[in-house]
């Protein structure tokens, strides 16, 4: 695409190159040339021509000062954590994050951090990786873990197929505990691999030896505690992986997946020092046993030592289609999340093993007088007895969208509406940065419906 000066429109002259489209006229009468044919419009022969140029209801156009105000005006719009007590959770989660995680992310060795294909121009970025790899098997008690995925959800599913690869089984048992938005994205990936999906109540699961694997989370989706051990040798007295997703913030106070034999540990890294952003980007965390880590997607960083003795950082394994023939890959993830897996390793460092206990004891203790107060309104319920970490479902006496609505009105975000899965259920999430106050604020405000 081309830009034509004033006055030489449909001349041909004085053409000069768009800034963001980078060919001519020339180049393009050349490539069309190269294939045969005479425009560009014959390059979509093949779409019927009713849907090759709908009608666009588009504004007329505007200058860079105008945009800014425009966009500057549906900002303002939005409700920014912070401006106001929030309790919502179910998968990304407002956490204190100390100054030093942006403070290090921001120098200029790491913003520009890409694949690090040279090993020896890039052995900052896979020490970080290295490190990464370790805080994760540490914190899920694991014995190997990869450079990191694209989020949890993805994280989860890959974990999913791994298994299906592993124990050469195709079908997968899902919890009906696990989150709506990871049980989608794992069916996603499934159907195209002809593996079937079951959900099974984690009470009792049904598993049969076809099952590759059984899908848990930890704590699920409601926020609760489930009996992992028993669910973990369920799985494995039919031959069958566990493969966990686990909140990395309650492992500061919680047994972790490595403890009850878990065979592939996933989580979602946002609680570890990145925003909620709307969310994402994000980064997917994935461990597992040593024994199956020919079947590991992503990468891994190892060290090493060079002729010299040297210390020295290098990739290990890839088993990614870029690298591999793709009949052998073990996914088509062709990346991972490099900046935010630096991020979570600053902030696992800079809060240690203390520092994650206090995280994760502020959590629970917070939100378990939350509950305590809510459940002593009139109308309201803990409907399920289990015990919780930072998560639970309220019964309300009326439907949480009404709630909702007159809590923002107080500039409180409420918690997430849960009615289609648990009549007039709310679910809320209490963190370290939830003070006295804004739990007092809700109870008062929930005390308004009966």
């Amino acid at each position: 695409m081309t830009t034509t000066r004033p006055g030489a429109a449909g001349t041909g002259e004085d053409h000069f190159q768009s800034h963001y489209i980078p060919n001519t006229t020339d180049e393009q009468a050349e490539m069309l040339a190269a294939l045969g044919i005479n425009s560009i419009d014959q390059l979509f022969a093949d779409i019927p021509a009713e849907f090759r140029n709908p009608t666009l209801n588009l504004p007329t156009p505007l200058s860079e000062l105008e945009i800014q105000r425009e966009l500057g005006g549906m900002a303002a719009k939005n409700r920014p954590l912070g401006s106001g007590p929030s309790f919502l959770g179910a998968g990304s989660y407002n956490h204190f994050i100390p100054a030093i995680v942006k403070s290090l992310i921001t120098r200029g060795e790491f913003i520009t951090a890409y694949t690090p294909y040279q090993a020896e121009a890039s052995q900052g970025t896979l020490q970080v990786i290295y490190e990464f790899q370790t805080l994760i098997c540490n914190l899920y008690d694991m014995e190997v873990a990869n450079a990191g995925m694209y989020d949890g959800a993805t994280s989860l599913a890959e974990a999913a197929l791994m298994a299906c690869r592993v124990t050469k089984r195709g079908k997968v048992a899902l919890a009906d505990t696990v989150s709506p938005a990871y049980s989608a994205v794992i069916r996603t990936y499934c159907q195209s691999q002809d593996i079937v999906v079951e959900t099974v109540n984690p009470s009792a699961p049904a598993l049969d030896d076809q099952t590759a694997c059984l899908v848990l989370q930890y704590p699920n989706y409601f926020g609760y505690i489930e009996d992992l051990q028993s669910l973990v040798d369920t799985a494995h007295q039919q031959g069958a992986l566990a493969v966990v997703s686990c909140d990395p913030t309650a492992m500061g106070m919680f047994q972790t997946p490595g403890h009850y034999g878990a065979d592939i540990v996933t989580g979602e890294g946002q609680p570890l020092g990145i925003p909620p952003s709307y969310g994402g980007p994000y980064v997917g965390l994935f461990a597992t046993k040593q024994q199956y880590i020919r079947q590991m997607p992503s990468r891994l960083s190892g060290r090493t030592v060079d002729k010299n003795g040297k210390i020295g950082y290098v990739l290990t394994l890839q088993t990614r289609e870029q690298h591999i023939r793709r009949e052998r890959a073990t996914s088509n993830i062709c990346t991972n999340e490099a900046l935010y897996a630096l991020a979570s390793t600053v902030y696992l460092s800079a809060m240690g093993k203390q520092g994650m206990r206090q995280v994760a004891e502020l959590c629970y203790h917070k939100a378990h007088y939350a509950a305590s107060q809510i459940s002593d309104l009139p109308g309201y319920s803990l409907p399920i007895s289990s015990p919780f970490f930072q998560e639970f479902v309220i019964q309300c006496p009326v439907a949480p969208a009404e709630i909702n609505r007159k809590l923002m009105e107080k500039n409180i975000l409420g918690g997430l509406d849960v009615s289609n899965q648990m009549a007039n259920g709310m679910l809320l999430c209490v963190t370290e940065v939830s003070i006295k106050e804004d739990i007092d604020a809700l109870v008062a405000a929930l005390a308004e419906f009966k």
